[in-house]
């Protein structure tokens, strides 16, 4: 009786791990060709290169070699790592204060506060950056428009100077919203039994605060944050869209994805972008992973 039992049983987790495979394959099919693909044609890609003489040839990790060599290569990744580290604590922190603003139920019209700050992220990045650059514009723009109205000399916000900040606010103005979203919905799920226990106990508004919301949202800071650093390496939009702006301070290395962009489509060096590609999908992947996991040891 049990030897028949068991192979009765067979067939059914046969036909449960079939149906299993089937939900997730429309994923499995989404991700094999739109990530798997395309990393393994790069690879493969970067290993080659098209000599004027012989044509396509196999050079294995040459390309590699040059770009890690590159100035340009290095100060543009240093460039977005500047970018990262200014705008990434600064929006984490204005957003955090705002989700804190809205979940004290102090605020008036906390609908109106809400929508305001999170329409901007509706805006596509495009759109945004060509709205911000008028406003930054010294000739023509708001910036030009009060110099000459009111006879200042404000600082041009797209010097070599003031330009990476200037591209941080834009990416501010953007994200904060989505980030404030984020944070509050973890702030909703906090059981109310903790605040009203700490109330009983005499701590303050700025006790619990510290004590229970922030320890208990920590790991959204975290996945938001990530997220940031990924999207703080990816930068691109903002400066290639600015660059008509200012010619002479953004140049078309400026960040590593216009650096690869200007190997790829301006200069027809294919192999070499796709080796600066898989170059920086590791660091990004390894900053991504320290701040994970520099963040999930931390104790608030």
């Amino acid at each position: 009786m049990t030897s028949m039992s068991v192979v009765k049983k067979r067939p059914r987790r046969g036909r449960g791990a079939l149906v299993g495979l089937l939900f997730i394959a429309p994923f499995l099919l989404v991700f094999l060709f739109a990530t798997v693909m395309p990393l393994i044609y790069s690879l493969g890609l970067s290993l080659f290169q098209e000599r004027m003489i012989g044509g396509v040839s196999f050079v294995g990790f040459e390309n590699y070699a040059r770009q890690l060599a590159d100035p340009a290569f290095w100060e543009s990744v240093g460039r977005v790592a500047l970018f990262v580290a200014i705008q990434m604590p600064v929006m984490m922190g204005l957003a955090l204060l705002a989700a804190l603003a809205l979940d004290s139920a102090r605020l008036h019209a906390p609908a109106l506060f809400r929508l305001g700050i999170f329409l901007p992220y509706a805006v596509p990045g495009v759109v945004a950056t060509l709205l911000w650059g008028y406003i930054y514009g010294p000739k023509f723009g708001l910036v030009g428009n009060l110099n000459d109205l009111l006879g200042w000399s404000l600082p041009d916000p797209l010097s070599a100077a003031l330009v990476l900040p200037a591209i941080s606010n834009i990416g501010l103005w953007l994200y904060m919203g989505y980030n404030m979203l984020v944070f509050y919905a973890a702030l909703r799920v906090v059981p109310t039994e903790l605040y009203e226990a700490a109330t009983i106990d005499g701590a303050g508004a700025w006790r619990i605060i510290f004590s229970i919301k922030l320890p208990a949202i920590w790991p959204a800071v975290i996945v938001a944050a990530t997220f940031s650093v990924i999207g703080g390496f990816q930068l691109f939009n903002e400066p290639n869209i600015l660059r008509s702006l200012a010619p002479n301070v953004i140049s078309t290395d400026f960040t590593p994805n216009m650096y690869a962009y200007t190997l790829s489509f301006a200069g027809g060096q294919y192999n070499a972008a796709a080796a600066v590609a898989l170059i920086m999908g590791v660091i990004t992947g390894v900053v991504a992973f320290l701040v994970q996991r520099r963040g999930f040891r931390r104790d608030i």
